[in-house]
């Protein structure tokens, strides 16, 4: 469980100069740009080596947002969530050398004999939950009870990508894991979790347009069940909240305790519309209801949930 020297040297003096250098660019305009910046804002959803970001990128991208503290990540052993993200080593090392800026959560292939042992081994070294699950299990599954189990014996939240036909898949079953392990937090994120807030959600449609009729899926998840929360991060969480912004308004309202504001995003400047999780942001301040619901989206659910 040793992280290898060169994971230890990750943060090279070459990252760390162009970390500096960035810092130093945006700080002046990320706070011009962005209202509330010097306000906390907590960002659940960032991974390391993300489509080949380094380690100073991502500092000065998370800088550049305003974000006070970043939670990580991490790939299992394969597939690097799709995006040649880091595993749990690199989340590790981040947040040991950057306490104050960054967080972790754990794991592994769900279905693995040794998933259990990877990911109590780094919630023992510190890690806040798991995740991000995106691996191709039926979301009731038996891997999937086998996290919750390790959940439930560590009070930790379980953070799920749900995509039809892909990962965790069967949302529409999900409401049995909800009502099994009442106690386990479960996060939802990604297209369907979110297509779904409409009733009418086309389940092969990941980036669904137009009004939203109420009643979905995701909505009833949210109301029904005190354990299950919304990851707003990714272009599925920016194409929800600005799809129909009437909509939107209400649903925020209604799911004010609830819902996290992650970003999933990147890019390597952190503002501007070429960034996403910038546009997450300036939406959830302009459809928020009023600045306490704001807050609770930004800082105070992910605070109080993942006890930071």
């Amino acid at each position: 469980m040793r992280c290898s020297l060169a994971m230890q040297s990750e943060i090279s003096r070459r990252d760390f100069l162009t970390a500096s250098a960035f810092l130093l660019l945006n700080s002046k305009v990320a706070a011009a740009e962005s209202p509330g910046a010097a306000e906390p804002v907590i960002d659940i959803h960032q991974h390391t080596n993300y489509g080949g970001r380094t380690i100073g990128q991502l500092r000065a991208h998370q800088q550049a947002m305003g974000i006070s503290q970043t939670v990580l990540l991490p790939a299992g052993r394969m597939y690097g969530l799709d995006a040649q993200c880091g595993g749990n080593a690199s989340v590790f090392e981040l947040a040991r050398q950057y306490p104050k800026q960054f967080a972790f959560f754990a794991n592994e292939v769900a279905g693995l004999p040794e998933a259990r042992e990877e990911i109590t081994a780094y919630l023992k070294r510190g890690a806040i939950g798991i995740g991000e699950q995106k691996f191709k299990v039926a979301c009731d599954s038996e891997p999937i009870e086998r996290l919750a189990e390790i959940a439930q014996e560590f009070n930790v939240p379980v953070l799920l990508h749900f995509q039809h036909g892909v990962y965790n898949t069967g949302l529409e079953r999900f409401h049995k894991i909800l009502e099994k392990y009442p106690k386990v937090n479960f996060l939802g994120h990604a297209q369907t979790w979110w297509g779904n807030i409409d009733k009418n959600h086309d389940q092969t449609a990941l980036y669904p347009t137009g009004p939203v009729t109420p009643g979905g899926l995701t909505d009833r998840l949210l109301r029904d069940y005190p354990n299950m929360y919304g990851d707003l991060s990714a272009g599925s969480g920016l194409n929800a909240l600005i799809r129909d912004e009437d909509h939107t308004r209400g649903f925020l309202d209604r799911h004010q305790d609830k819902l996290l504001f992650g970003s999933d995003c990147n890019d390597t400047i952190g503002r501007g519309p070429g960034c996403q999780g910038a546009q997450t942001l300036a939406a959830i301040r302009r459809l928020a209801s009023s600045k306490v619901v704001e807050r609770k989206l930004l800082f105070e659910n992910a605070k109080r949930l993942l006890k930071l």
